[in-house]
Order: C-alpha cells, then structure tokens, then sequence
C-alpha cells in the first residue's frame, strides 16, 4: 500500500547550473594489481609493460602515473599479447579465438588505448582447450610448416605428422630462419627463403621451451624432466643428436618440467639462467619457483602463487656484443615481482605501482584528506627505515606523467586480516606503499612469520629465497582489523580488531622498548543470563616490546566479550576514544588509562549476540519464533487497511500525479544482534540546555536507538587530575527501528564540526555557536535532522519509502564549483544496497542528484566503499583491486599521461607480390583439437616475454594443414575485402 505526499516542485534552472558545476560523476582509475592475470608483455623500446587478464581487461604501464587501460567487448579471457616493436600497437588473442588490434593514440595531447580491429580465427570458440597459433613476427610463407617427413627418424613422428609444435623463435641474427620445437623432443631451423630444413636437432626428453643465445650460434630447450640442454648450431652438420651440455638443476630424483627458460649473455663472461619449474617432485613439486643461475650463484625464488610469465629487460640494440640484463620482471597470479640483476644478490625492487592491496585479505579502509605536510614526512620516514626491498631505480619508465603534483596528500589506510594496516599514497594515479603497521607483535599469538625456518632454510637444497608479500593465509582470526581512526593533527592513531582489542597508537620517530597498559572494559556491566560462546581474547605479551619508528602502542583496551568491534572514534583534543561491539559500547580516557563509561546494548532476547562471529552455532527454534513474530506484526487490521484503501483511491483523483511512497513495516525490537552498535561520534554541541555547549559523544545501534552523553571533560591543565565523567543526556528511539548508520552534528550554519585541534591550530573556521546546533541521524531507511538541544525534528527524507532502497554507507563531503573556487557546498553523499549513489543538500535534505556506481549483485563492492572529504570515493571491484571515482565535477584524480609514438605508414600494397607476402602477422588456424592444461603461450623477443606455443592432443598432418593453406591471389583478395570493407588501409601489414 502506498501513501501519497506533497506535489514536486519544478527545476530551477540556476540551481541546475549550480548543480552542474558542483556534481559530476565518473569512474577515474583502478588502484592495485589487477585480478587474474593471463598475460604479459614487455616493448623494450617504449619501455611499456602489458598485462592482459581472464575478464579480457588490458591494461598498458609505464613510469609512475603512466597508465592506459583497454577492455574487449567480450568477457574472454587474454591468453597472449604481444607489441609490435616500438610502434605502440599491441596484439591480443582471446580463448574465444579472436584476435585483436590495438593502438595507442593521441586524443586532447593525451594517450589513450584503443582497440582497432578484431579477427575471428578457426576453431572451436569457449572451451578451454581451444589454442591457436599466432605467429607475431616471422616473415614467412604459409606453407612454410609442411616439414618433409622422409628425413625424420620414426620414433618423432605421430603417424603422418611430427606432433604439436611447441615452440617458435626467431633467429637472432637471420629473420629468415626460425626454430621449430615439436612435443616429441625434435628441434628444426627452417630457411624462410628456401622452405628447407637447414638443421635437425634430435631432442630425447619431451620439449617445453626454446630460447636462441644471442649470436644465434647455439640455443637452450628445456624439457618436461626438470632438465634443459644446450645446443650447437654449425652449417656443417646437418642432423645433431647430442646437445652441448645437458642439465638436471635438481636432480638425480623425478623433477617437474622447466616450463620456460631464459638464456642471457654477460660481459663478465658467465651466461645468466633463468627458468620456471623444475623443482622435485616429490618434495617441493606444489612450490611456485623461478630459478637464477649464474656462475656459482644459485638462487630458487619461492613464489605464493602461480608463475604467469617472466621476461627480462635486457640491451635489444643488435650492435652490442651481450644482452646484460639489468632486471628480471615476473607476473605471479596475485603480484607482481621486479629483481634487480645488477646489483649483489639480486634483491627486489620496490614497485610504485601495482602493489598487492590483497596480500592479506582487506577487511576494512579509512581516507585521510588534506594529510599536514609533518605528519607525510613522519610516515614515509617510518616506512622508510623498515626492512624492506632494497631501493632502486624502477626499469619500467615509459611514456611521460602530464598530471600536476597534488595540491594535497591523501592518506588511504586498509586494514588486513593478518592484523596488519597499510599506509598508502593516494594521492595521485599510483597507489603507492608508504609504510606497514603490525599489530601481531602485541600479542602472543602463533603467527611470527618463521624467521628461523626461512634462516634454516636457507642453508639446505635447494637455495630457496621467499619473494613477495602475498600471503593470504592468517595463522590467527582474530588478529583481523575492524575498524580504524586517526588523528591527522595529533599523529594518533585507533585500530580496533576482531577479538575486542581496541589498540591506542601514538607516532614516533624512535625505536622504542617499553610495557603495553592493559584495560578491561566489560560491556556486559554483569548482566545475568548471557554466556559468551565465542573466540577467546588474544593474550597480550607480558614485559617490555621492541617497537620500530612509527606508530607504536601506548594503550590496549580490551572489551569483554571480546566480540569484535563495531565502530570506534577518537578524539585526540579530550584524550578520549568511543568503542562499540554487538553487546554495547564503552568510553575511555587513555590519558589517565581508565574507562569512563560502559553501556551494555544487548535486547533480552538477543543471544545470537553471544555466539560470536567466529561461531556456527545458531539456534533453530529462535529462528522460526523470529520468523513467526515478523509475520503477526506485519498484518495489518481490516480496518487500518480500509482507511489506507480509502485514502489511496482518493488521492487517484487529483488531477496531477503525485510521488508515491512504500509502506514500510516496524522492525521487531528482539531481533538477532539488536545490540550491534553501529557508529559513534564526538561533537562539541548543546546538549542540556540552549545557552551552554560542551562536550558530548552519540552513539546508535542496530535497534534505531540513539544515546546522546553530555561529557564533563577536565582542561588540558588538570588531565592528570580529574577524570573525565559521562552523564546520559539524550535517548532517541527510531520509529521504525531501522538501524543506525551514521550520526553528525552541524552547527549553526548547517555545516559540520571541525575535527579536535582544527579550530585551536588555525587550520578551519571556528564552527557558529551562536545559532541552534542540530544533528543529523541516518538510518538504513531515512535522514532525520533534529533541532539541538529540544531533539525536535526539524526535515526529513524517507529514502526507502522515495525509491526502494538502504542505506550502506553515508559521508558529509565538500564540493567545490568548477566556475569559481569561491563557491562550494557541503553534501551528504549516500550508497545504497542498490549500489546507486545519492546525494542531498544540508541540512535542507533536498535530493540533489543520483548516479549509477556500483552493481547490486557485488555485494562486497558496496560494503567495502569509501567516501573522501572532497567528492571521491574507493570500492573494491576485485580482492585485488580499488575502483576510484569521483563525485565532484572539480577534484578527479585521472591518468594524465603521454607516449610519444613515430610510427610507420601502414598503407601497403599487396599487388604484384606473387611470390612472397611480407607479412608482420601471420594467423594461421592449425588445428581445431588442442591441449588444455598447458599455460598461456607468449613470444619470447624484444617485443614480448615468452614462447609462441601450439598445444595439441592430436596429430598435425599435411592434410590439416592444407585447410587452413591459400595461394597469394587468395591472400591478396582477402587482405583488398578487408581493406574495402573497413574504409582504410589493412593495419597489420608492412613492407
């Protein structure tokens, strides 16, 4: 049954121009590393880096700010990407074998990542097993693989064909050779010119991978028994049996295959190994290692994830002598690893870009604007002196950074499972790492990261060196961080857990040693009838603490239960934090270190309470007697319904249609977790009378109960002295019982309090204390503004009623006009379980505008998104991943960037060329049956990181072949269509 209200006014078409320059919605750029990759690339010229993924997103990377992202129209997974040379066009094979074409183009003096064509290649498209050949760089004839059989011993052949081909590569030296490796170990260097066999290479173990040495006297194959061998290329011997060399890195015992390998010349004389796999099976076989061989240097990198792909950023410049590889860069399936090969030992580089945000998994985030320049410096210092990755110059640095420095530094904190919280710089397009907070070493818990074991570890066989950050494993549950606040002005800092630790942290500069003040909050206030049955509370460590610079514990409060916290606030100014869990919420002095208020929360019939977040338990019988209450008091009266119908047929008549409202039904007073409470908040405000302010702290629940306290807070003089002191000023009982999302009290001016120590240190305004206060209360249903200190309801609006939805998360930002810095307005900015943003004007409540942001089926999106002071917000679209957007049409934080690009013509004539196609790309559909369970294939040259692989379960023949074979009038017709069809010139074709 719906119920009518008042008529809509019309638009006003000043405040619409008003509106324009203020609001704007756009999505700007994704922070961290992107979701399942599939695929990587590497443009030594450009110095461009190319990661493809499994959702088909490409996204290109460059020098710090140097970002460009592309994504295919269908949902298909990247399983190859390569650049052509320096040119700024990348290729791309999808699993639904298409391949496509992309550009980077100069729009409005920036670079953007354009897709320009797309090819439907042969083959079954969707299934797993579907692989095609693209061969990216030979200049070649199609029929130039029909390889004669006569002069092949018959234990390489499969029937009528030599078996899948495994590995394409170049000759270094003679673009008009190319290697061919077959699965069953046979190795042919094919003459491009002559189409001829100009060697036979008879391989004894299955082939994996080929890689040329770079004179192109020899090559390296590795094999699927953990080994590779070296082999010689001489004119004067035609068919080779024996390799060079051949090596078991890990043997004598069963090895897992070398699924790549790499081959590096050095001016010191020693060739530099790297390659993929090979570990013993039976012992180390689910290890994820890459290995550096060079000399008498050996080192086993031990990933925490699957190896995608690697290459190294090496001299491509074919007048120099040796490759002298300056850097290794290995895509993992959650990060990504950069290892300096210049420097002794080989360390990490630190990556500005593409950090891991998931290396423990993100349970919850806060943003600082407008961070004080003291504070920045302090943090990144501390960052600094941790022991980290040694610092280095980062190797990928193409394109140029058009974006202005910041005007302000942005803080962005994530909180982590593993009870760490991470400081990163958000300011600009790079989320970069600044500094990381442990909170495990406070406790006695199991979780030290072996230290001894990786000690020990290093001494046995073989060398393995753990690499990476990502751990997605928590030795203890407990340990995960809830909720987080900070004091920008006061360097505190309140981090808030799972098992009811709320821990007070101060910055400092210097390592220090010292005990930790335990307090013990009992929230429960010894209520009878309730038994925790949850997770214990994490012991804390007895004696003095080692603690690096940085933020360093002073306090730990404990509350008991020691369920996991709900909300928590600070208030750097009165020494004073608020906290609140599912049975009730507590007020501490961490000054004089004793609680000053606790206020249990928990409804009668509230046991589910009691079990914990961690506990399974939960009580059938309750459930159905909830079920059964919820459906009594839903039914309405005859006669109450017949009023209603009576009503509603009235209004039908009104000659204008009016805005309708849903009915909405009170909630019951005793369902499960009533007690939850869900924000708290400080304000300086009138509380008892009209004429008088002071400190006081809200606080509202699950229930739709709001409890104002009117603070007795001694001067900074007497801190020591007297206690701070809590008397209930306020209680307010939501109708409907909805609960309590936000609270926010605006003075008189309708604007919001400064934070602690923003008026006392000339940093903001003094807020109006002249005119009535009023607070703003918003529940999952609507916004409430009442009047201070009457609470006499001032506005109101029914979001759930106006449009169907709840409320998720709620902010008061700052927009500023784009037409003049002069004018801005304060709004509050609403996300909805519909994942749609809204925003109203305060403390008017009038609806401003909506905007479509997140889906509503991505559940953890919504919950995880956050609001800045000025406009934007994060949501997290993949455990790995940040979506930035932004609300206001002023502040936008985008990728500004440039790659200058001088490319070649590419309008070529194909006429007259009888004999031979020149052709840059070759696409050559070979079989439809292929093999599934082999990775992603990738060339291996100066324009992409890996081998061109061909994966099949079946037999090459001639006769397949031959399908897939056209003479050059066939060739030059088609490539003339294509041409005709598209209005321009065939963009992958070169003379």
């Amino acid at each position: 049954m719906m119920k009518f209200r008042f008529r809509r006014q019309g638009n006003d078409p000043h405040r619409e121009k008003i509106k324009q320059d203020l609001f704007a919605f756009s999505k700007t750029v994704e922070h961290g590393f992107p979701n399942q990759p599939s695929a990587l690339a590497y443009d030594p010229k450009r110095q461009l880096l190319a990661i493809g993924t499994k959702s088909g997103a490409m996204k290109i990377y460059g020098a710090p700010g140097v970002e460009m992202t592309g994504l295919h129209k269908d949902t298909a997974a990247v399983t190859q990407i390569h650049f052509l040379y320096g040119q700024g066009r990348i290729l791309s094979l999808l699993d639904d074998n298409t391949i496509h074409l992309w550009e980077i183009v100069q729009r409005e003096n920036r670079s953007h990542l354009v897709e320009v064509h797309s090819f439907n290649l042969p083959g079954r498209p969707g299934i797993e097993s579907t692989r095609v050949v693209v061969n990216l760089l030979f200049v070649m004839l199609f029929t130039c693989l029909v390889i004669p059989l006569f002069s092949v011993p018959e234990e390489y052949k499969c029937g009528k064909s030599l078996g899948p081909v495994e590995s394409l590569q170049e000759h270094p030296q003679d673009s008009d050779k190319i290697l061919i490796g077959y699965s069953r170990g046979l190795v042919v260097l094919w003459d491009l010119n002559s189409r001829h066999v100009v060697n036979l290479f008879l391989g004894k173990q299955q082939l994996e991978s080929l890689v040329w040495e770079r004179s192109g006297n020899s090559f390296v194959s590795s094999h699927s028994d953990g080994g590779y061998m070296v082999w010689a290329v001489s004119s004067s011997n035609p068919c080779t049996h024996d390799p060079i060399s051949s090596t078991v890195p890990y043997g004598p015992f069963p090895c897992k295959a070398v699924n790549k390998i790499l081959w590096r010349t050095t001016e010191s004389g020693a060739p530099l190994v790297l390659f993929s796999g090979g570990m013993p099976r039976a012992s180390y076989g689910d290890r994820h290692c890459l290995t550096i061989l060079q000399d008498s240097n050996h080192v086993t990198l031990d990933f925490t994830s699957r190896v995608i792909d690697f290459f190294t950023i090496h001299c491509t410049d074919k007048d120099k002598e040796f490759d002298d590889p300056s850097a290794l860069v290995v895509l993992l399936e959650e990060e990504l690893i950069v290892i300096d090969l210049q420097m002794a030992g080989w360390p990490t580089v630190p990556a500005p870009y593409l950090a891991p945000l998931h290396s423990s998994a993100i349970t919850c985030s806060c943003h600082i604007s407008n961070v004080l320049p003291k504070l920045w410096e302090r943090v990144i210092s501390a960052g600094q002196q941790q022991p980290a990755a040694v610092s280095s110059n980062w190797p990928i640095c193409g394109g140029k950074n058009l974006a202005s420095d910041p005007k302000q530094k942005e803080l962005l904190l994530t909180g982590h499972e593993d009870g760490t919280v991470r400081f990163w710089d958000a300011s600009g397009v790079s989320l970069k790492p600044l500094y990381k907070l442990s909170t495990a070493n406070i406790f006695q818990t199991d979780c030290d990261h072996n230290d001894s074991l990786t000690q020990a570890g290093e001494e046995e066989w073989p060398p393995f060196r753990k690499v990476g950050c990502f751990d997605p494993y928590s030795d203890d549950p407990r340990l995960g961080i809830q909720k987080i606040s900070v004091c920008k002005y006061s360097g505190k800092l309140v981090v808030a857990g799972t098992a009811g630790q709320v821990i007070v942290m101060v910055l400092s500069d210097e390592k220090s040693d010292h005990m930790i003040d335990v307090a013990t909050v009992d929230l429960l206030q010894d209520r009878e009838g309730f038994t925790w049955k949850g997770h214990d509370r994490l012991p804390p460590k007895s004696g003095s603490v080692v603690f690096a610079p940085g933020f360093q514990p002073v306090v730990l409060v404990q509350c008991m239960p020691p369920a996991a916290v709900t909300a928590v606030t600070l208030h750097a100014e009165w020494n004073l934090i608020a906290f609140g869990t599912s049975h009730g919420f507590g007020l501490f002095d961490y000054h004089r270190r004793s609680p000053v208020l606790a206020r249990c929360t928990l409804h009668p019939n509230d046991s589910l309470a009691m079990e914990g977040p961690l506990s399974r338990v939960k009580s059938l019988k309750k459930s159905l007697r909830q079920s059964f209450r919820r459906i009594r008091k839903s039914r309405v009266s005859g006669k109450k319904r017949a009023v209603q119908e009576a009503n509603a047929q009235l209004a039908e008549h009104d000659a204008e249609v009016t805005p309708v409202q849903r009915r909405i039904e009170p909630r019951s007073a005793d369902d499960s977790l009533s007690g939850v409470v869900r924000c708290l908040c400080f304000a300086d405000t009138f509380l008892r009378d009209g004429t008088h302010h002071g400190p006081t702290m809200w606080a509202g629940t699950n229930s739709g109960s709001v409890y104002a306290y009117a603070l007795d807070v001694p001067s900074q003089e007497k801190f020591s002295e007297q206690s701070v002191e809590a008397l209930l000023g306020k209680e307010i009982q939501l109708m409907h019982r909805a609960p309590v999302v936000s609270i926010a009290v605006l003075d008189g001016r309708g604007n919001p309090l400064p934070e602690p120590y923003e008026v006392s240190r000339d940093l903001a305004k003094a807020p109006d204390m002249q005119g009535s206060h009023s607070v703003l209360i918003a529940s999952e249903e609507q916004f409430k503004v009442f009047m201070l200190p009457k609470v006499s309801a001032k506005t109101k609006f029914k979001l759930t009623a106006h449009e169907g939805c709840r409320v998720r998360k709620v902010a008061l930002s700052n927009f500023t006009s784009v037409s003049s810095e002069e004018y801005s307005e304060n709004a509050l900015v609403c996300l909805t379980n519909l994942g749609d943003i809204h925003m109203f004007s305060v403390p008017a409540l009038r609806p401003q505008v909506r905007y479509d942001c997140i889906r509503k089926e991505d559940i953890s999106g919504i919950a995880s998104c956050v609001f800045t002071k000025t406009g934007q917000g994060f949501y997290l679209i993949s455990p790995s991943e940040y979506e930035r957007f932004s609300l206001s049409a002023r502040v936008i934080t985008e990728p500004l960037c440039r790659v200058d690009i001088s490319r070649i013509s590419l309008t070529v004539s194909l006429l007259g060329q009888k004999k031979k196609v020149t052709m840059l790309v070759i696409l050559s559909g070979l079989l439809d049956e292929m093999r599934s369970a082999l990775s992603s294939p990738v060339l291996d040259s100066p324009n992409s990181s890996a081998d061109i692989t061909l994966d099949t379960t079946g037999e090459l023949t001639v006769e397949d072949v031959k399908d897939f074979l056209m003479t050059v009038d066939e060739a030059e017709n088609n490539f003339r269509n294509i041409t005709e069809e598209d209005g321009r010139p065939p963009g992958i074709l070169i003379n």
